[in-house]
């Protein structure tokens, strides 16, 4: 907590009133250590941290009642230095959160598993994160990480870097956001944008490889009118086949989009265990063409607004308030 007046500290008095016998206290962090906010809480509350497991949680993160459990279980192997989980945007209420959700629920889970059959997990998902403490002193602790703009990835990835593993815990945790118009959605992109181009740009550069419906849609703008010929054979009693003509680009064009909606609908549902309405699937190839823009547009600036500030990001990763 960073204000006092915040109207959750008197719940959390009422908590620690109501459960004396509870090892808890209210802590206000006040100092401001560096660019990232949250890096900077988070050095003020490890000075008061008392055991060997440090679980972060993002604000708007709800877990289920066996979250702990679950995500402290890895950590019984003494080679593992980090443990995270997936997360979903439970709560989208516009048109953009929805566009979000797909991104978040359908498209990112996903992309972690491909990456994780290729190699070892080398970072952090930041909604919530178990890390040993004797791994995180390796790396000079949360305050090697204050300017930085992913801390989440530089956590993981250092820690990785020291010969712990990282692993995935089974709970999906939720993320309630408060409701966000367009232009929030579009600064919150872009900023994850810039984020993973800073840290991985080369396969960043090549993920647009992987948009389902761009590639279609350019093929199908391109070559319109690309026709195939079909020759089909003489029925009984004709003299000659049928001539028919197929227009290439649309067929595939309709192929790639029905696959794009369903597996959309069908990843959603393995991450949520929800079905996943009509109107909700029909966001995914909107999210590819907006994606589209945005991947080109994060390497057109290094600007991003994060918590009602603009930031420069560097070419390592670290942030200059501006």
């Amino acid at each position: 907590m960073t204000d006092e007046s915040d109207p959750v500290c008197e719940t959390v008095r009422a908590l620690l009133a109501e459960f004396q016998q509870a090892d808890a206290q209210l802590v206000i962090c006040r100092e401001s250590l560096g660019a990232n906010a949250k890096v900077s809480t988070l050095i003020q509350l490890e000075r008061h941290a008392k055991h060997s497991v440090i679980i972060v949680s993002d604000a708007d993160v709800l877990v289920p009642a066996d979250f702990l459990v679950n995500v402290v279980a890895p950590l019984r192997d003494s080679g593992v230095g980090l443990v995270n989980c997936f997360y979903r945007l439970a709560n989208p209420r516009s048109a953009a959160m929805r566009w979000e959700a797909v991104a978040v629920n359908a498209d990112f889970w996903s992309q972690v598993l491909q990456s994780r059959m290729l190699k070892q997990i080398d970072f952090a998902l930041g909604a919530v994160m178990a890390v040993r403490r004797t791994a995180l002193e390796e790396i000079g602790g949360f305050s090697t990480l204050t300017n930085h703009l992913a801390d989440d990835y530089q956590l993981g990835h250092r820690i990785a870097a020291q010969g712990h593993r990282i692993e995935l815990c089974p709970v999906v945790v939720e993320c309630r956001e408060s409701p966000q118009n367009a232009r929030a959605v579009w600064a919150q992109q872009l900023r994850w944008a810039r984020t993973i181009r800073v840290c991985q740009p080369v396969p960043y550069f090549f993920s647009i490889l992987s948009n389902a419906t761009l590639w279609p849609l350019l093929l199908l703008v391109c070559l319109p009118n690309w026709m195939v010929p079909l020759n089909l054979p003489p029925s009984q009693g004709q003299l000659g086949g049928t001539a028919l003509s197929l227009n290439l680009p649309w067929l595939v064009f309709l192929l790639c989009l029905i696959y794009r909606l369903g597996i959309a609908a069908w990843l959603q549902r393995r991450l949520t265990g929800e079905s996943v309405p009509f109107a909700q699937a029909l966001m995914a190839p909107v999210k590819d063409l907006l994606g589209a823009v945005i991947w080109l547009t994060a390497f057109l600036g290094n600007h991003v607004e994060w918590r009602g500030e603009r930031y420069r990001v560097n070419r390592d990763g670290q942030l200059t308030r501006l």
